[in-house]
C-alpha cells in the first residue's frame, strides 16, 4: 500500500505535459524530449535528443518517432503525444526535408545522415508602410 501512495505522490510532483503543450513538430526537427524515469522509489528526468523521423496518427492516437545515434548505434523511440512520462519537448533546430517519413536515415552513416538546417523567422517580418 505504501508503494501505491509513493507512486501517486511522484505523479503529483511533476504534472505530465499535455498534447496541446507540445510545440508543432515536423519531420527533420531536432528535438530534446525530457522524460520522467521511475526507478524504484525515486524519480528522475532524462533527456532524449534526436531527429523527428515520423509523425503518425490523429487526435488522441498521435505519436512521433525520434531517432538518435549513440556510440555508433541507432536508437529510435516512439512517443505518444499524450504520454504521461513526457515532461517537456523542446525544438532545437529545423531541417530541410522533402519527405514525410525519414526512414532513409536508417541506412545513412556520418555526413550522409546529416540534414541541412532550415532558417525559421521567430517573428514574421512586417512590410514597410508606403505613404
Amino acid at each position: 500500500m505504501a508503494k501505491v501512495a509513493k507512486k501517486k505522490e511522484a505523479r503529483q510532483e511533476a504534472p505530465p505535459i499535455r498534447a496541446a503543450e507540445i510545440p508543432p513538430l515536423e519531420p527533420g526537427d531536432l528535438v530534446a524530449v525530457t522524460l520522467r524515469i521511475v526507478e524504484g522509489d525515486k524519480t528522475r528526468s532524462q533527456v532524449f535528443e534526436g531527429t523527428v523521423i515520423a509523425l503518425r496518427g490523429a487526435g488522441a492516437n498521435r505519436s512521433f518517432t525520434v531517432r538518435k545515434v549513440s556510440r555508433g548505434i541507432g536508437i529510435e523511440r516512439i512517443f505518444p503525444f499524450r504520454s504521461p512520462v513526457i515532461l517537456k519537448v523542446e525544438v532545437k533546430r529545423h531541417s530541410k526535408v522533402r519527405r514525410a517519413k525519414l526512414y532513409y536515415l536508417r541506412e545513412r552513416r556520418g555526413r550522409a545522415a546529416q540534414l541541412k538546417e532550415r532558417k525559421v523567422d521567430q517573428q514574421p517580418r512586417s512590410k514597410p508602410v508606403e505613404s
